[in-house]
């Protein structure tokens, strides 16, 4: 590589964007052990800007520690979250919504397009983005275009999201090192720091986060025999999960299936650690 193109090259980097508002994003994202910066992002959208590099020092890729980490919220939370990442040889995104399969496109880093064009129209259905106006601009990005780099398409897909009320703080923009990112979140005056708690903090946060997400007969303490059943189904999905990214070596995925066993011991014991009034 040139020293020109090695001043170019973007240092690998990432932001997550969430469908909620940032008082029920806080409690979720507590319990992914990374520190990070919450901010509102728009209407009812807030973004999460990772204040440490995993990715530089663990031998894991930005996109898979990234993913994990969508997941293990989109599985806890009622909101869809959104990552978009960026290295020195590509771009892209993923989806994570629910039980679904994370959804996800990249581009390579001279903007050349190297993911599934379905990929697209299930990210706009699943976010009921305009099958019309909107998929016309996401389609163009699954075009060649030797103006647009992987940054460029990268911030391609966040402006048409602004239709959908996103709206990224100044100073947050694909391809910028993780130190400016967390200048930018810093400077915006509703920002704060969301950070492991620890112990019987922790516990309360997710009951808080789940509480504000109107989930319902879904609730641990509601009653419902669909609550159990939800929180067998946590236990039992992540468990195998665990084990997987343990053998693959993948830190994201770990993170994932551990969220998923403990939010479903959670929603089991709650009779026991409920705080009593």
């Amino acid at each position: 590589m040139s020293t020109e193109a090695s001043r170019t090259a973007p240092a690998p980097g990432a932001l997550l964007l969430c469908r909620a508002e940032p008082e029920s994003v806080g409690p979720a994202a507590q319990l992914l052990h990374e520190r990070m910066l919450l901010t509102p992002a728009g209407a009812e959208w807030s973004v999460l800007v990772p204040e440490g590099t995993p990715w530089l020092h663990g031998g894991e890729p930005v996109e898979r520690v990234v993913t994990g980490w969508a997941t293990a919220l989109a599985v806890s939370a009622p909101w869809p979250v959104l990552a978009v990442w960026w290295d020195a040889d590509r771009g892209g995104f993923t989806l994570a919504s629910g039980f679904r399969r994370p959804v996800g496109y990249d581009w390579l880093g001279d903007g050349i397009p190297a993911g599934e064009d379905e990929a697209m129209r299930t990210f706009a259905a699943r976010l009921g983005l305009d099958p019309v106006l909107d998929m016309q601009a996401l389609d163009a990005l699954t075009k060649p275009d030797s103006a647009a780099d992987a940054r460029a398409r990268v911030r391609g897909l966040l402006a048409v999201l602004t239709r959908a009320g996103v709206a990224l703080p100044a100073g947050l923009a694909p391809g910028e090192p993780a130190d400016r990112l967390s200048e930018a979140a810093r400077a915006h005056p509703q920002a704060r720091i969301v950070e492991w708690p620890g112990g019987r903090e922790a516990v309360r946060a997710r009951l808080a986060a789940v509480d504000r997400g109107r989930l319902g007969p879904w609730l641990p303490w509601s009653g419902d025999p669909r609550a159990r059943a939800l929180a067998f189904a946590q236990v039992a999905a992540g468990l195998p999960l665990t084990v997987w990214g343990v053998r693959r070596r993948s830190g994201g995925w770990v993170v994932a299936g551990a969220l998923l066993v403990a939010h479903g011991a959670l929603g089991l014991a709650y009779g026991i650690v409920r705080p009593r009034d």
